[in-house]
């Protein structure tokens, strides 16, 4: 298996979102739930409009369980978050019992899991990232890393990844030596 990566640039993930956004609101919501809450892309596909959207407005905090682990999950849906679900609804005007993710073949089931690796990537692509291996897991990774980047307690992130050390952690987010060494320059005491 090959070893994905995170878009660790602010820059990367605004032209992701732009091109995506310009593309499918449905797709751009895929892509803003899953750097904003670090769910497995089969928990972001398995969504109904319902745990996302109470039919008015979008919904404060997502619940789910989690199909890896059978655990519960329950976090805040950020600005950005709440601006792309009321956009996917003033587009699609779901029902609640549909899948978020719908597949287009017009039976309620989620897109497959390659379909959505195929978005990303083609994604990635067209805004001249395709050098980073992405993966189901880049969404996930992405979320990890900013919020490490931005000076989330790295016990936090072992909990919201259901991860067992800070090194599983540091790995998993590709924390390369030179960002090592940036914290060392940059705190220039």
């Amino acid at each position: 298996m090959n070893m994905t990566y995170p878009l660790k640039e602010q820059k990367q993930i605004d032209l992701v979102k732009m091109y995506l956004k310009s593309k499918s609101v449905r797709n751009y919501l895929m892509f803003t739930v899953g750097i904003s809450s670090a769910l497995r892309i089969s928990d972001i596909l398995q969504l109904k409009v319902s745990s996302i959207y109470d039919g008015k407005k979008p919904k404060e905090f997502i619940e789910v369980k989690e199909k890896k682990t059978g655990k519960r999950k329950r976090f805040a849906t950020s600005p950005n978050l709440q601006r792309a679900i009321k956009d996917f609804a003033k587009v699609y005007k779901p029902e609640q019992e549909e899948y978020v993710f719908v597949s287009r073949k017009g039976d309620n089931k989620p897109i497959t899991r390659q379909r959505a690796v195929q978005i990303l990537t083609e994604a990635l692509d067209m805004c001249g990232l395709a050098h980073i291996n992405f993966g189901s897991h880049g969404m996930r990774k992405t979320f990890a890393y900013h919020c490490w980047k931005n000076g989330t307690d790295i016990t936090f992130l072992m909990r919201i990844l259901n991860h067992s050390s800070q090194k599983e952690v540091l790995h998993y987010i590709s924390v390369e030596q030179e960002e090592l060494d940036d914290i060392y320059v940059n705190l220039n005491l």
